[in-house]
């Protein structure tokens, strides 16, 4: 885990140290009952949680945990973690809780760009990472701004697999489909191909570039 990473979990321990977490979480009582969150599969705990499962402040108290642990394990879903934010109007909570899961944000994707592939637990592409963000309620305009001025070839490399799995056609952020489509993500994209056209991934370099350019 890079520096970057440990700092913004250090962040959301610090921001988030006033909930504190409780051994048994309230449960729907006609179908639960308390649930122990020693013992409980945290899969399952962050499907239900914020549902059927626990409160507010419970949810606050288990962020830390939660997103600490989708860094360094792929147990955990992130459109599933972060889509309880909106749910809790967390752009209402204290400008501290706020900004210090804006900061685990910003340091979850700087490092998803830097290395191919990721080494970020749950966030196994960009595109991992985007529909979380969206899923969480956010606009994905701010962390492409990143992406477009991260110029590296784990970068473009990353930017080649975004094109070459996205199917123009469907329906996805549209955001991301406007962005891919831009003059300058085609003219990227053939610098990295002329960079890096006899390396292994040079075809894939290649095949996003004519997809853009069609």
């Amino acid at each position: 885990m890079d520096g970057d990473l440990i700092a913004a979990i250090a962040q959301l321990r610090e921001a988030f140290v006033r909930y504190p977490g409780r051994a048994l979480l309230d449960g729907c009582p006609h179908c639960r009952g308390t649930v122990p969150v020693g013992d409980h599969d945290l899969f399952s705990l962050s499907i239900s949680l914020g549902n059927t499962v626990g409160s507010r402040d419970d949810l606050k108290s288990l962020l830390p945990l939660l997103l600490g642990r989708m860094i360094t394990s792929t147990e955990l879903d992130p459109a599933i973690v972060l889509s309880k934010l909106p749910r809790e109007r967390w752009r209402t909570w204290p400008e501290a809780e706020q900004d210090a899961i804006d900061g685990y944000l910003d340091a979850v994707w700087r490092s998803v760009l830097t290395a191919y592939p990721p080494q970020v637990g749950s966030f196994l592409d960009p595109t991992t990472f985007l529909d979380a963000v969206v899923a969480g309620g956010e606009s994905v305009t701010r962390f492409l701004d990143v992406w477009d001025v991260t110029l590296s070839s784990a970068s473009d490399r990353h930017l080649a697999d975004a094109v070459n799995g996205l199917n123009f056609a469907a329906r996805r952020p549209a955001t991301l489909a406007a962005w891919l489509r831009r003059a300058t993500v085609r003219d990227r994209l053939y610098q990295a191909f002329e960079r890096d056209h006899t390396m292994s991934w040079g075809d894939d370099l290649a095949r996003a570039y004519d997809l853009v350019r069609s």
